[in-house]
């Protein structure tokens, strides 16, 4: 029977502060109508201020709550954001082996807060056992940088030369996500072996970011489950972020970098 529903899974880290990992990726599934599904790979005890302590799931359970999901839910497509150890990317990897639909991974290194959450010896196991993988790879310009083991791109011209050298590690595409650079206009760049297109947005003067990237790379897994063709999801998560942000400042949650407002568009506005 077909689902009712699209079902998107997303594999990451428990965020206690609700603003990013497992619980932004549900937020941003059921803001697109999608039904969410989750693997734990990591439970941080995590704020808006800093994160304070790491709890890696050992890789066994890792792969035995994703043979859960994947022998009786029909998964349209998966997100994978934080993995932490070698052991946990080489258990995801081996349970993704027969998995046939789309994945975008966000190769997540930090926090918010400036708090690492990949250990440096997992790096080089996400490029070899998961980049290859990825229908999509999504990173920001200090992740981006930091798998290629370049310096920080800062301009679009270097942007696009670290995201070709990025698909050439093996993924279908790469999301380069402009948000670190200078300036009023934040530009994505989405880079594919048939070219390049820019997305861009107005910087937002705010403060409300945790989670920006978790909710970006979730949204377009939700609309990829529904099967909107990449270019589209990619576009449709876009606008649906920036939104998110915009409404960001009607939440005043907690004393730091709070969440973006992954329902924006069904919640009322509070005074």
């Amino acid at each position: 029977m077909a689902n009712a529903i699209p079902i998107a899974l997303t594999i990451a880290g428990s965020d206690s502060g609700g603003g990013a990992g497992i619980q932004a990726d549900l937020k941003a599934f059921s803001a697109a109508g999608v039904y969410g599904a989750s693997v734990i790979t990591a439970i941080t005890a995590q704020n808006t201020v800093a994160v304070t302590a790491v709890h890696e799931v050992p890789a066994e359970v890792v792969r035995a709550q994703l043979d859960a999901v994947l022998s009786d839910l029909s998964v349209g497509a998966i997100k994978i954001g934080m993995l932490f150890s070698p052991a946990i990317i080489e258990a995801v990897a081996a349970g993704l082996a027969d998995f046939k639909g789309p994945v975008v991974l966000d190769p997540v290194m930090i926090a918010k807060s400036g708090d690492a959450l990949l250990q440096d010896a997992a790096v080089q196991s996400m490029i070899s056992a998961l980049i290859p993988r990825a229908d999509l790879l999504t990173p920001n310009l200090p992740e981006a940088a930091k798998l290629l083991g370049l310096d920080h791109a800062k301009t679009l011209e270097e942007m696009e030369h670290q995201g070709r050298a990025l698909l050439a590690m093996g993924p279908k595409a790469v999301l380069m996500k402009g948000g670190h650079a200078a300036g009023d206009t934040c530009t994505d760049m989405l880079v594919t072996p048939e070219g390049t297109s820019t997305l861009e947005a107005r910087r937002i003067d705010t403060i409300n970011t945790h989670g920006t990237g978790c909710t970006y790379s979730s949204s377009i897994a939700a609309r990829l489950a529904s099967e909107m063709a990449m270019e589209d999801a990619v576009r449709a998560a876009h606008r649906y972020l920036q939104g998110a942000i915009e409404a960001s400042d009607q939440l005043k949650i907690g004393a730091g970098h709070g969440p973006v407002h992954h329902f924006h568009q069904l919640w009322a506005a509070h005074d």
